[in-house]
């Protein structure tokens, strides 16, 4: 199987697998900041659907931060990968202290990358929730709870590449799941792009930014002129 060249490519390419959702008034695309994001914008552009990001952070063990013992989203919602905290012997205190740091960074992204923007409603909506990768799966399942809360018609979760048990544990709590790349070896997500830079907070506002002009300019005259 052969890498993705970078984000842009993968986005291309896993919109090719959605084709299903396009031109529909009811497909709301999520990406995860950061690195969803440049994924999600090729894929609403490819759909022609409106573009949102949905907040999760990942809860890195202490001094192992790329290892996740869990994650937590917008709406007060936490998920933890048990084997994780038991296997690294992860306290009560330490496991508040990294949640506490993170909630931190989620709300102060939420205020960069959103400002006063209310995000796009979700209710009865069919969300396309996207991100680079599933490792453990943590980030995703928490962003599948955390948008449960909002009563969606359908969650799809859409990802280029993803490790085999983080798929069969995510697959059952959605309607569907669409991944690229299943290997038998998964290693890393990075392992999978040619190119996998970490997206800035400034790349993920300019690509919000294209996204609503792009959806205004595709907008009736007449709701655009507000008739």
């Amino acid at each position: 199987m052969k890498r993705f060249q970078n984000r842009t490519e993968a986005g291309q390419f896993l919109a090719s697998l959605l084709t299903q959702y396009s031109d529909r008034a009811d497909v709301l695309v999520l990406g995860l900041p950061r690195g969803g994001v440049p994924i999600a914008f090729e894929i609403a552009a490819a759909l022609h659907v409106p573009l949102d990001i949905f907040l999760v952070r990942k809860l890195g063990v202490p001094g192992h931060e790329e290892l996740a013992m869990g994650a937590i989203a917008s709406g007060d919602v936490r998920v933890l990968n048990q084997d994780v905290v038991e296997m690294q012997q992860i306290s009560d205190t330490a496991l508040e202290q990294v949640t506490q740091r993170e909630q931190q960074e989620l709300q102060r992204r939420e205020h960069l990358y959103r400002g006063d923007r209310p995000i796009l409603p979700i209710t009865d909506r069919i969300v396309i929730l996207v991100d680079d990768g599933l490792a453990t799966g943590a980030t995703m399942r928490a962003a599948v709870m955390a948008v449960r809360q909002h009563q969606p018609q359908e969650v799809v979760v859409a990802v280029p590449v993803g490790a085999r048990q983080a798929y069969e544990q995510i697959s059952p709590q959605v309607e569907a799941i669409i991944c690229a790349v299943l290997p038998e070896r998964f290693n890393s997500v990075g392992a999978w792009y040619e190119a996998f830079p970490q997206t800035s907070d400034r790349e993920v506002c300019e690509l919000l930014q294209r996204a609503q002009e792009r959806t205004q300019d595709s907008a009736p005259l007449s709701s655009r002129l507000g008739v």
